[in-house]
């Protein structure tokens, strides 16, 4: 018996077959061909990067420098203050009564002297002329007084009068005399209030804002004032300092007028107001642990104005020829301070240990480390080690340097003003 023959597949059902395997074969190849181009493009990729090796840590790093100078460096103490006015002096009345005339416009410079308001003088002149002719009426009884005295004594002496008789005569006048003394006190009292309507400026200066219109009634010793006097010319200044700068300042003091100058605030670009110290106070602020300072300057610009905030610098000697650097070019090690100096094949630097003096936002004064003439790294410091190639470049700004090199600089109480050495 022989094996039927199976039957053929529908055509439709090969063709399906067919095209499955050509889509798998399609997949295959297509993913065979990305294995390969990814190959590629990794390998282009890695031959098109630069090779980090020894040219590339060898590539010297750009920096400014600036020289090691020797220069006369001023010591200067800094602390804060308030402006205070040399005379201040609320116009108050003396008297009472009705405000008649306002002889002044507010924001005035007056002189000492010049009348500035005037109170309705009737009441006080009234009392005055009572009181005159008190005096009068009294002088003419003590006129009679020492004239019956006179006779009674007279008569004493010739045994027609009493000796008693003359003694109340003679306490009469003494009596008359007392009243007109006091008559005299009485007058001068009222003419002194008939003084004080009339009122007038106690010193030079300039007068604030009026409290008190014409017409108003006025009240002896009333705390408001009709206005405000203060003296601008000269000005005080009161700054504090901590009181271990004290022993420094008081000999300092014993050598002579020490200088002083200022910043009043907002105003830090314009000239420096300057003076000399006038008082070093005679205690220290036990709460605070600092002491008060006061000068007076000239104040021939307006630019202290009472009540205001100032910077003061008080000088107390100076450092004669000694090293300075900016003090950008410090940086600050976990043991010392140092500063990176050009080697002299002007090509690498070497990191050199300082020691660091006075200090300001402008100078800094090296005690040992380096020598005058020295050129030390100012910009660019951050990037650098021991023995780094480097190449000059063009200075930045100041306010750049700071941006690019935060925490190097640093401030030491009272450093000193010397102007900053320049890039070269």
């Amino acid at each position: 018996m022989t094996d039927a023959p199976q039957p053929e597949p529908p055509p439709r059902r090969k063709s399906r077959i067919r095209w499955l395997i050509a889509v798998v074969l399609v997949a295959l190849v297509g993913g065979a061909a990305g294995i390969l181009a990814g190959r590629t493009d990794a390998q282009s990729t890695a031959s098109s990067r630069p090779h980090k090796g020894k040219n590339a840590a060898d590539a010297p790093i750009p920096v400014t420098l600036a020289p090691v100078k020797t220069q006369d460096v001023p010591v200067i103490l800094t602390g804060l203050g308030t402006v205070q006015a040399s005379n201040t002096v609320t116009i108050s009345p003396m008297v009472t009564g009705p405000i008649v005339a306002i002889d002044f416009t507010e924001g005035q410079d007056v002189k000492a002297g010049d009348v500035l308001a005037r109170i309705d003088p009737r009441t006080y002149q009234a009392t005055l002329d009572q009181d005159l002719g008190k005096l009068a009426q009294d002088q003419a009884t003590l006129a009679g007084a020492e004239s019956d005295l006179a006779r009674y004594e007279k008569l004493t002496a010739s045994k027609f009068e009493s000796a008693q008789t003359a003694s109340d005569e003679r306490a009469t006048v003494q009596e008359t005399k007392a009243l007109v003394e006091q008559d005299q006190a009485a007058i001068e009292q009222a003419r002194t209030n008939l003084s004080y309507c009339t009122i007038t400026a106690p010193v030079d200066g300039r007068l604030g804002i009026r409290n008190i219109d014409l017409g108003n009634i006025v009240q002896a010793g009333t705390t408001t004032g009709i206005a405000t006097l203060t003296t601008l010319k000269p000005i005080g200044v009161i700054f504090t300092l901590p009181q271990q700068d004290l022993p420094a300042i008081v000999d300092a003091a014993a050598q002579g007028r020490l200088p002083v100058s200022v910043d009043p605030e907002g105003d830090a670009a314009g000239p420096k107001e300057t003076a000399t110290l006038d008082v070093i106070d005679n205690e220290v602020d036990s709460s605070t642990g600092t002491v008060r300072f006061k000068a007076y300057f000239p104040n021939t610009d307006l630019h202290l104005w009472p009540g205001g905030f100032v910077t003061a610098h008080l000088t107390v000697k100076v450092l004669k020829g000694v090293l300075t650097v900016p003090p950008s070019a410090i940086q600050t090690g976990p043991t010392s301070s140092f500063v990176y100096v050009l080697n002299d094949d002007h090509k690498t630097v070497k990191q050199t240990n300082v020691t660091v003096g006075q200090q300001s936002d402008t100078t800094a004064v090296i005690d040992s480390g380096v020598s005058e003439g020295q050129q030390v790294v100012l910009q660019g410091a951050s990037r650098l080690s021991d023995g780094s190639k480097v190449a000059l470049a063009k200075p930045v700004s100041t306010a750049a340097a700071d941006t690019a090199e935060p925490g190097h600089r640093h401030h030491h109480h009272g450093g000193a003003t010397a102007s900053a050495a320049q890039p070269t």
